[in-house]
């Protein structure tokens, strides 16, 4: 008997099917992708931690920990847009399986060299690298191939359950992180994101989603590119979308690259409480996106997308001001209730904004905005060297606020 699953984008019903998470599970290929994106996430997080408290113990110096941190994003930066075009031609269940064996690869072979005694901080750099690569395939991929396996009207529900679960991914991850550095050090953090990857990548090879084969013309590359960033300009929506991601991944997101300084120096806490904080804001996200589930606030309109990007930034300032580590964890709990808001609005509306037959080079586009966070991380860890992780938090969320001021202003259709 068959896998049960839900029509694609082409055969949408016209009544609308029963959207709760019940039935979107029920989809195997839905269900199998939603897996993959919590695997993914959560170890993206828990490698982050545990590679900056591994950093900042060995070297005592915030900009190397920033340095790291910029490893494991810049690929989406540098690879974002060309993932797009790749997604929209080669065949997307094995770029998945194909990335997951890499990133369970590379977290195994850290791991060994962590249990060697060896382990160094080109080594956890050169992996960041391997696994932002990774990453990359995020958007453009895995959260496009959701619009695949699932009908239009069921797209923004998909999504909140995707982003709802990888909120809590992320914070399952800093958590796990700081507790497992502390009993299994840095070779059994490791060992844990490559088994698990392993798992995700057997299960992706399961998909049996279905995709219109398009010949890759690598001579059409910047054409296609070309395209996608034409698609995005002449389209508000998906111009405000690109636009509020770099701000937000540039000017707030920025922030976490700073958490295992600030907790272990400023609040002189252990690396579990660390883990802790770093592990706020998702928890917020994972009560945000409840609240968006349950249909509290609007899942498809652009000021709440805006809206929860404002809340995120002003919570950054919150925390970097805060004398205690308490008032410090309630503020990033609180803006992570923000980038719930954020964070499920930048998918829905970027993959209901555009055609099928350009999502992926729009989500693509998407993906760079999100890349543009180590421009962001640098900055902060430049600032921070100079006048300390606080101030440095402080300046870069100020700049942000006013960069989503510019914005809301220049595009009347986010207020709508």
């Amino acid at each position: 008997m068959g896998r049960e699953t839900l029509p694609p984008d082409s055969e949408a019903p016209i009544v609308a099917p029963r959207l709760g998470p019940r039935a979107l599970l029920a989809n195997a290929d839905f269900r199998i992708l939603w897996f993959a994106g919590g695997v993914g996430n959560s170890m993206r997080w828990l490698e982050m931690l545990v590679a900056g408290i591994f950093t900042f113990e060995l070297t005592g110096s915030a900009l190397l920990v920033a340095v790291v941190t910029v490893s494991r994003q810049l690929p989406q930066l540098l690879l974002g847009s060309l993932i797009g075009v790749v997604g929209d031609a080669v065949n997307r269940k094995l770029l998945l399986v194909a990335g997951f064996l890499l990133a369970a690869t590379t977290a195994a072979g850290l791991s060994l060299l962590a249990f060697a005694g060896v382990l160094a901080v080109w080594h956890v750099a050169v992996g960041a690298v391997l696994a932002g690569i990774v990453a990359s395939c995020e958007m453009a991929v895995r959260r496009r191939t959701i619009g695949d396996v699932v009908p239009v009207p069921a797209i923004g529900p998909a999504i909140a359950l995707d982003s709802l679960t990888n909120s809590f991914a992320r914070m399952l991850g800093p958590l796990l992180g700081g507790a497992v550095f502390e009993t299994l050090g840095m070779g059994g953090a490791y060992l844990i994101s490559a088994l698990l990857h392993l798992v995700a990548a057997v299960g992706l090879s399961r998909l049996a989603v279905q995709q219109e084969p398009r010949k890759l013309d690598l001579m059409r590359i910047p054409a296609e590119l070309a395209e996608g960033l034409a698609m995005v300009r002449q389209r508000p929506i998906l111009l405000a979308v690109v636009l509020v991601s770099i701000i937000t991944n540039m000017f707030g997101f920025s922030y976490s690259a700073l958490i295992p300084p600030i907790g272990l120096e400023k609040f002189q806490v252990s690396p579990v409480l660390v883990g802790l904080l770093a592990a706020a804001e998702p928890l917020g996200a994972v009560l945000g996106g409840i609240a968006v589930s349950m249909g509290w606030f609007g899942r498809d309109r652009p000021r709440q997308f805006v809206g929860g990007s404002f809340i995120f930034l002003i919570a950054v300032i919150v925390m970097a001001l805060a004398p205690w580590y308490l008032l410090a964890y309630a503020a990033v709990l609180i803006g992570g209730i923000g980038t719930a808001r954020y964070g499920i609005l930048q998918t829905s509306l970027a993959i209901q904004d555009a055609p099928p037959q350009v999502r992926s080079r729009v989500m693509g586009m998407v993906t760079v905005s999100i890349g543009t966070g180590p421009i962001g991380v640098l900055a902060s860890g430049v600032l921070s060297e100079a006048f300390g992780p606080p101030a440095a938090l402080i300046t870069m969320a100020v700049f942000g606020l006013i960069a989503l001021g510019l914005v809301r202003w220049r595009i009347p259709e986010i207020r709508q």
